[in-house]
């Protein structure tokens, strides 16, 4: 029991200090994700105001505020609640003989760095795609990410806009995705980290890009905007389920871009119920909604 609590303490007042230095500029600037993530954050919201697609919306569009929260809570103040969670997980696996290394279906050890990003970069994204249909498809799942898809503007920050509960489900899946990857050194991630969050800010923003051929390969704002949409196709669960990939989509016929049309609406049928506040949200999705 003591080791159990120093493994939980060290590792949540780790996180807390990691989350400081990042903070006051103490750790290297290619893995500062404090920093990045407001950069990032920035850049996507100059090209909104620069080349904003849907004119009339106002640049603190509704719920901006709300948004911006989300993200630094589910970023930051959320990891750092549950990182001690986590890390005394990995060791009650280990005690039991189960180490990462033994789950690996690939090792990528042998290959240049360059093609071990690429492959964990397209492994961890298929993993995401796959939650996210999940989030779609089993009743109790959708409950938390109506969160999410009760964004009425799009924007930037409404990319981290989703119920604490999606962390729950998204970060032992995602880990479970580098597992299966031998010999992947994670402190490479950042790399992939980055890359994975400017394309979800492009995604939800409120600029027309479609990336032309390469559209059928990568996700963007164009075919995000339907998977928000209010109304789907009569015998679809959702559609477009790409995190930073359409690929996925495409392939598994999940695609659905009728007509790119700035204006339609967005939500889902019953969302004026949903509540307006943070901390309602908070606990939103843990009994059955009348």
């Amino acid at each position: 029991m003591k080791e159990a609590f120093s493994i939980f303490y060290n590792s949540f007042w780790g996180t807390v200090n990691w989350t400081l230095d990042s903070l006051f500029f103490q750790v290297p600037w290619y893995t500062n994700y404090f920093w990045g993530l407001i950069l990032i954050s920035l850049f996507v919201w100059g090209l909104e105001i620069r080349f904003p697609w849907r004119k009339q919306q106002a640049l603190f569009r509704k719920d901006f505020w709300l948004d911006g929260f989300y993200m630094f809570f589910n970023f930051f103040l959320f990891s750092i609640a549950i990182s001690g969670i986590y890390e005394l997980l990995q060791y009650f696996f280990f005690s039991l003989g189960l180490h990462p290394k033994s789950f690996a279906l690939i090792d990528l050890s042998t290959l240049p760095a360059g093609l071990q990003l690429l492959l964990f970069f397209i492994v961890l994204d298929f993993v995401q795609w796959t939650t996210h249909i999940l989030l779609h498809k089993i009743p109790f799942l959708w409950q938390f990410h109506k969160i999410h898809h009760s964004v009425k503007e799009m924007g930037f920050a409404a990319h981290l806009r989703y119920h604490w509960m999606e962390n729950i489900l998204y970060k032992p899946l995602k880990t479970f995705g580098v597992m299966i990857l031998g010999g992947f050194e994670p402190e490479q991630a950042y790399i992939v980290h980055f890359i994975a969050i400017t394309i979800g800010h492009l995604n939800h923003a409120n600029i027309k890009l479609s990336w032309g051929p390469f559209k059928y390969l990568l996700n963007n704002p164009i075919m995000h905007l339907y998977h928000h949409a209010y109304a789907l196709p009569k015998d679809k669960f959702g559609v477009n389920f790409g995190i930073s990939l359409s690929l996925w989509d495409y392939l598994f016929k999940t695609n659905y871009i009728p007509n790119p049309d700035a204006h339609i609406k967005l939500g889902f049928p019953g969302d004026e119920k949903l509540p307006k506040t943070f901390w309602k949200q908070f606990t939103y999705g843990f009994k059955q909604e009348k």
